[in-house]
């Protein structure tokens, strides 16, 4: 798992996707994410403007896992 350090206190899930390069636009993380191919703390999440804070899983289908820490 990577430990992925965000300098705010929220981040949306595409914009999370974009700023680790899973994806390289915003439209790869929509189609991504519409597909089912992430999921947040376990469960699948279709939602591109889903709010992820320190602590949160994002695993992805491929294998991928993240956790987000705040960045001290």
């Amino acid at each position: 798992m990577k430990e992925v350090k965000i300098k705010t206190d929220v981040i949306q899930l595409d914009q999370f996707l974009k700023w680790t390069n899973v994806v390289g636009s915003g439209g790869e993380a929509k189609m991504l994410i519409q597909s089912g191919q992430v999921l947040v703390d376990g469960q699948v999440e279709t939602r591109r403007s889903h709010k992820l804070t320190p602590g949160t899983i994002v695993e992805l289908t491929s294998g991928e896992k993240f956790k987000i820490k705040a960045q001290s």
